[in-house]
């Protein structure tokens, strides 16, 4: 479960902001991430849990916002219902579709002791 080394990372890129500005406490960690990665929500939530513990993070609270996958055909431009399946195809021309997101593992911000960083 790759979900546990990247919950520890984010608890100690939020940590290393909090120090930064001199914070004991972080409240709240929002993440953007992409539906098309390979991360489990659900895991990354269960590993955040166990890997708070101990930290600045202990009580902190994960928001998660998920990016939809969106793609785009290099020929016809954006596509508004990409395939479900694992065929990243224009269904108008058959080009390779482009990411454009959903891809996202981003810390979107951290709300430390009565500030944001």
């Amino acid at each position: 479960m790759h979900e546990l080394s990247i919950a520890t990372n984010i608890v100690e890129i939020a940590e290393a902001e909090a120090q930064k500005h001199g914070s004991r406490l972080i409240r709240t960690i929002k993440l953007r991430l992409g539906e098309f990665t390979t991360i489990v929500r659900d895991a990354l939530e269960f590993s955040f849990e166990v890997a708070r513990q101990g930290t600045l993070a202990e009580h902190a609270t994960l928001q998660i916002e998920t990016v939809p996958l969106a793609v785009r055909c290099p020929t016809c431009g954006p596509v508004k219902q990409p395939a479900h399946e694992i065929c990243l195809m224009c269904p108008t021309c058959g080009s390779p579709l482009q990411i454009v997101c959903g891809e996202e593992l981003q810390v979107e911000y951290i709300e430390l002791d009565g500030s944001d960083a």
